[in-house]
């Protein structure tokens, strides 16, 4: 994909597209390619699906291509179902984290891991981010493919010396002698009640790391597919999970599939203006949609997912045809990830905007303990509504 610069460039570049798949939607098919050329190798060959446009109907992306095969999970258990297939596939496939073993991980996406692969396999670890993270470094480095879980998102802010100085750099500065594919992954977000140390949104953290990837899953099936590729990159990846979408229901194919790393989700085609959005903030933007679709709007809404690199191909394309762009976050407005978003943007489409591109983001603030308070810092489906308005006038 055409990138703006570096900070939007991955270091591998993906292979072209090479097939389809027999999961498809009415309206589009999914299209088929494979996340790296190493992927392919490792995996037999397997193809690997990216994400389908979902009808006007506002369904999600899977749901009318499911309806005929496939089994209902919950967000967490596609997760989990992920991981075991790819543990399965490849014994260098490890995981490492605070209470992942025999109590199944603090959202049980690791539940029964430990009684199935062993506790050499699904390592509980003690209280200390900066120690274990810096231990799946050293895995990654030595031929293992760990995941470091991180009980809270939050928490792994111990181990940001890890994640930047080693995970992310160690590639480029051993002169390629070695490659870190380490996946980070855990719950974050701002949550019901969880305190402002608890609903941290780390996304503006790490998108400045040069050599890290970053992707954030919003359903069961791209979180499945998202899991499955980021176990298999050499790169590191930082899988974001919200900690209020574990108990998402979707159906989704018995079949192996894989998502794309660098490719961003038509959720919703539309002709008047493109809504960026990605993890739960898809959901406010889609509630946003039926009362927009019901005064007369077209909203076109596209679900990230890849918050480092950006998906620019899909993106453009999207702003040469609408014209109008509003990004919506649950990260810090301050160098959040539409700051970065909004910066490709202008950089790429200038050209393309009739109106002045408008980025919704949650305050600039501890996020409140008490409910109301808590709500009032992260954007609601009535301001979508209304800087849509606003921008359509």
């Amino acid at each position: 994909m055409a990138a703006a610069s570096s900070l939007h460039v991955a270091a591998p570049a993906a292979t072209p597209r090479v097939g389809s798949i027999a999961h498809k939607s009415a309206s589009a098919a999914r299209s088929v390619r494979a996340v790296r050329s190493g992927v392919a190798a490792r995996s037999g060959g397997r193809l690997v699906g990216c994400a389908a446009v979902a009808t006007k109907a506002d369904a999600p992306a899977s749901d009318a291509a499911s309806k005929s095969s496939g089994h209902e999970v919950l967000l967490y258990e596609a997760l989990r179902e992920g991981l075991m297939e790819e543990m399965e596939s490849d014994p260098t496939v490890c995981v490492f984290g605070e209470d992942v073993g025999h109590y199944g991980g603090s959202y049980k996406v690791t539940k029964g891991l430990a009684d199935k692969y062993g506790d050499l396999r699904v390592l509980d670890t003690p209280i200390a981010e900066n120690s274990f993270t810096g231990m799946g470094v050293g895995a990654g480095m030595k031929g293992l493919r760990p995941i470091v879980e991180g009980m809270n998102m939050g928490f792994l802010l111990l181990a940001y010396n890890q994640i930047s100085n080693n995970c992310g750099m160690l590639h480029y500065t051993s002169g390629g002698q070695f490659k870190i594919p380490l996946v980070i992954r855990g719950p974050g977000g701002v949550g019901r009640q969880l305190g402002a140390e608890h609903s941290q949104r780390l996304e503006s953290y790490f998108q400045s790391i040069p050599g890290l990837q970053m992707v954030a899953c919003s359903t069961p099936y791209n979180a499945k597919g998202l899991m499955k590729a980021a176990i298999r990159s050499d790169n590191p990846v930082v899988l974001f999970e919200h900690v209020l979408l574990y108990n998402l229901k979707e159906k989704i194919p018995d079949e192996e599939y894989v998502c794309c790393l660098e490719e961003a989700e038509m959720v919703r085609p539309g002709e008047h203006v493109t809504i960026l959005t990605y993890s739960r903030m898809r959901y406010h933007v889609m509630q946003a949609a039926k009362t927009l679709v019901n005064k007369g709007y077209d909203p076109e809404v596209i679900d990230i997912r890849s918050l480092k690199p950006f998906d620019l191909h899909t993106i453009g394309n999207s702003i040469k045809k609408t014209h109008r762009v509003l990004i919506v976050e649950e990260c810090m407005r301050t160098g959040g990830i539409g700051a970065s978003l909004r910066s490709a943007i202008i950089d790429n489409f200038w050209d393309y905007l009739d109106a002045p591109i408008m980025c919704l983001s949650s305050q600039d603030v501890p996020t409140p303990y008490a409910a109301p308070l808590e709500d009032a810092t992260v954007v609601q489906p009535a301001q979508i509504v209304a800087a849509v308005e606003q921008i359509c006038q």
